[in-house]
Formats: structure tokens, sequence, C-alpha cells
């Protein structure tokens, strides 16, 4: 295709929805594509900003950091007027939002330019039962009408969208998260590795209170086993707590944040027992680093499992996660290990998404031409 002019918008350059951007806009770049990308300035932390200055030295449009607030309010006004302000400046051909706030920016400050938009859960976790949520989905469903292209990282987040928002009024398509080719390097097990890892955030969502309690159900049952819970979230103290209570603290560690990989190495299988989730890059991360997952049927997790999706648990249940530990290290199936890894090589790479990208603004700009 014809080289364009992408701009990408959101507001928390942190999480699964940054790691989206960086790869997107950087496989763009590589194409031959001017890419941009517009972030708030106040979050993020030192992580952010190194992974932001990688961007700002490789990307043709740079970096733009403006102070974007986490709930609604008169600042949203400035950020609109920035965001369509630079997309006119450089003459931008699509502004891709992402995120509720992010796709909100874009859509109002898009101009003449494709307005794309991926929620990546965003407004999607609300409920029209309660005020906030009445109020965030409302502006959803007005923003529809401004929504050129609306592109899903799941089939069950496209879904939950139209039941919970309606249609968006241009294209709607469906294109998986990927991860890098060298992400599918092995990851080696460290010689003390704990029986059962967790990465992500600590908070109740993320089920993490579900596997202290299968834990201890093992531990009832004669199975004492150490576990490693990395990361940080606002139920961490809650957590710990737990695992006192259940006198697992001796043999439940919580080391704090750290990067996935080098997490993979600290335990022989991956837990993640979500009640909640679109398309977890944890999930897809472990698999290609050839890491054993024990996971839960929720979001678009069966559509990364695909033929082997009759293994996945019932969130919420800590017996059923507690007999699924206990068969794995019985006997670990290596074959399910394999093939969900060729799986996730072919369909799940970032190649694959940024085609599926590329290919949908493509469709989307002849369409809004037609």
């Amino acid at each position: 295709m014809a080289p364009l002019r992408i701009l990408h918008v959101l507001r928390a350059p942190v999480g699964g929805l940054f790691r989206y951007v960086y790869d997107l806009a950087l496989e763009q770049t590589a194409r031959g594509h001017a890419v941009g990308v517009i972030a708030d300035r106040t979050t993020g932390g030192e992580n952010a900003e190194r992974a932001l200055a990688v961007l700002g030295s490789r990307l043709k449009l740079g970096v733009s950091r403006i102070p974007m607030s986490r709930h609604a309010g008169w600042s949203d006004v400035a950020a609109v007027r920035y965001v369509r302000t630079h997309a006119r400046q450089l003459d931008v051909s699509v502004v891709h939002g992402h995120g509720a706030k992010g796709g909100a920016f874009a859509r109002l400050g898009a101009g003449k330019a494709l307005r794309a938009y991926t929620p990546h859960g965003g407004s999607l976790h609300f409920s029209r039962a309660n005020p906030a949520g009445f109020a965030y989905l409302s502006v959803e469903a007005i923003l529809l009408k401004k929504t050129d292209l609306a592109l899903f990282e799941s089939e069950y987040a496209k879904a939950v969208f139209e039941q919970k928002i309606g249609k968006p009024a241009g294209l709607a398509t469906v294109v998986h998260n990927g991860v890098r080719p060298e992400e599918f390097e092995p990851v080696a097990a460290e010689p003390n590795a704990a029986a059962i890892l967790f990465v992500g955030e600590l908070r109740k969502l993320k089920g993490v209170d579900v596997l202290i309690e299968a834990l201890a159900l093992l531990k009832s049952r004669g199975q004492m086993l150490r576990a490693i819970i990395a990361g940080d979230g606002p139920d961490r103290e809650a957590f710990v707590s737990l695992a006192k209570a259940r006198s697992l603290d001796a043999h439940i560690a919580f080391p704090g944040a750290m990067p996935a990989r080098s997490a993979f190495a600290k335990g022989r299988v991956l837990v993640v027992p979500s009640r909640a989730e679109s398309l977890p890059y944890i999930v897809l991360e472990a698999i290609a680093a050839g890491l054993p997952v024990l996971a839960t049927k929720v979001g678009g997790t069966p559509e990364i499992f695909g033929p082997d999706t009759n293994a996945l648990l019932p969130p919420g249940n800590a017996s059923a996660l507690a007999d699924a530990i206990r068969a794995h290290l019985s006997a670990s199936d290596g074959a399910r290990t394999a093939r969900l890894r060729t799986r996730v090589s072919e369909l799940f790479t970032v190649s694959a998404m940024t085609d599926g990208v590329l290919g949908a603004y493509a469709r989307a700009l002849s369409r809004r031409g037609a």
C-alpha cells in the first residue's frame, strides 16, 4: 500500500495497551509509513520514559506528551484541541485512538483524517448500572458516529462492545495482538524456580486470591508448593494478608513487578486465574517462551487456545484450579504446550497484527472514499 501518515493517541503509556501501540508504531515505521504518537505526560514512570525515548528517536512524526486526566474534565477540551492541531500540522491520513480516553481524543480531533479506534478493554469494563458506567458508555455510543474504523483485539471484545455500546458507523474488524520474533526464544527455568508463577497486575479481577486459595487447598491435601506472584497493584497488601492468613507466607513470594521474560525463569508453570480478560499478552508471551500455561476460560483467551480450549478452567473456582495444578505437576502436557506455541507463532505475531491493522486502514479509507 502507499505510505500513510499515522498518528496514534493514547492516555497512559503503561500495560498491554502501550505495548500494542509501541510494537505497532515501530512495525508500521519499518514498512515505510510515517508514524507519530501522542500520550499523557503525567503517567508511566521511568519505563515509559525509556520506551517513549526509543519511539521518539525512530518515528518520523515523533512523540508528543500532553496532560491527559484519567477522569472526564475541562482538561479534555485542551487535549482534543491539541490532537486536532497536531494532526492538521502533521497532515496525517489516519488518527488511531487507543483506550477510552485516547479513542475519544482521536475521534474528536481527527479532522479530515480517518478515525480509527481500538478500545483495549477501556469502557467495556463499565456497566450502565452505575452512574460512571452509564456516562462512559453513553459517550461511547455518541462517538460511534465518528468512528470510521473500530479494531478489536478479540472476537470477545467486539461482541461485548456491540452488546454494551452498539455497532460502529464504519468498518469493524478483529485483529489479534501479536508477540515479537525474539519472544519465541525459549526461557529456561532457574535451578531454584518455584512450581507456580503468576505475572500481572495485583488486583482481584486477575484472580490472585483464587490462586492463593487453590494453593491452600493443595496444602490441606498434603502438597506444599512454592509460588512466585510477580507484579504490583491496588490489592497487593490484601493478597499478602490472605497468604499469611492461609499460613502460606513462607511459601509465596511477592517480588514486585518485573519484565515478563525475567519472571518466566522463576517458575515452572504460569497460572493465569483471571476473572475477566480481553486478549491477555501475558498468555501469548508465556506460550511463545515455551512455558506451560494454566488459564481460565474468559474473554479472548479461548481464541488463543483454539483447539485446546477444553483445557481452560472456570474462573473463580479454586478447587478446579487446585486439581489442574496437581494434574499438571503429575504429568505435564508437553504436547499441548508445543501445539499452542506453533499456533501463536502462526497467528499471533507483531507482523500478522500489523498486516491486519494496515489492511483494515486500507479498507476503511477505500470505503470512506467510495
